[in-house]
């Protein structure tokens, strides 16, 4: 997958909320393309209330993620700065499409079902091995197990192997690539064709 990461204006450290920023936006469109993906290998995912529970997970596993990387590029103050940072964006982006979509229940609670989400997540997630190959077995395991609880029951089965051998790794790669190209803030730098990502 192909993504827009790389800033307009290089030539200076970013700050880890300006990072959480682009990682938010970029794990919106892994999060959008895992689901039609999904959605064109055959199984059923409708708009309503389970395109957008796919979508929360996708989006809570890119955090996890994310949050294994940060620890490599920032200090213990600046991971915390932006796994808040990341959090809270990903869930207003959540909210405000599940608005445009289904409308909210109450202002602020889309965001506040995926922070849960997200922090209900960490405890387990922390549980599982990520290296510079990417997530392990047992963390591929967990995130299709997620997404599986909430699929029809005749395509869970299918789930498992859809997100463990394509799903996962995908996302995973492209958020590396995301946080090494969002750090290389050379100015002589040549950019290349997927784009800048605004500062």
């Amino acid at each position: 997958m192909r993504v827009k990461s790389h800033w307009f204006r290089p030539g200076r450290p970013k700050s880890p909320e300006e990072v959480a920023g682009a990682i938010a936006f970029i794990s919106w469109k892994v999060a959008q393309n895992a689901l039609k993906r999904m959605r064109k290998a055959g199984f059923d995912i409708d708009p309503g209330p389970a395109y957008f529970a796919f979508l929360a997970e996708a989006l809570a596993y890119c955090v996890q993620v994310a949050w294994r990387h940060a620890h490599g590029h920032f200090d213990e103050a600046g991971a915390l700065a932006f796994m808040t940072a990341l959090g809270n964006r990903c869930g207003e982006t959540l909210e405000g499409n599940y608005a445009d979509l289904l409308g909210v229940p109450a202002p602020g609670a889309v965001k506040a079902a995926f922070v849960v989400r997200v922090n209900e997540a960490l405890a387990e997630y922390a549980e599982f091995g990520y290296g510079p190959a990417g997530p392990d077995f047992a963390f591929l395991r967990y995130f299709a197990s997620r997404i599986a609880a909430i699929m029809d029951e005749k395509d869970r089965r299918w789930t498992h192997d859809q997100v463990m051998a394509i799903e996962g790794p995908e996302a995973a790669a492209t958020l590396a690539k995301a946080f090494a190209d969002l750090h290389d803030t050379g100015p002589g730098r040549r950019r290349r064709a997927t784009g800048t990502s605004g500062e």
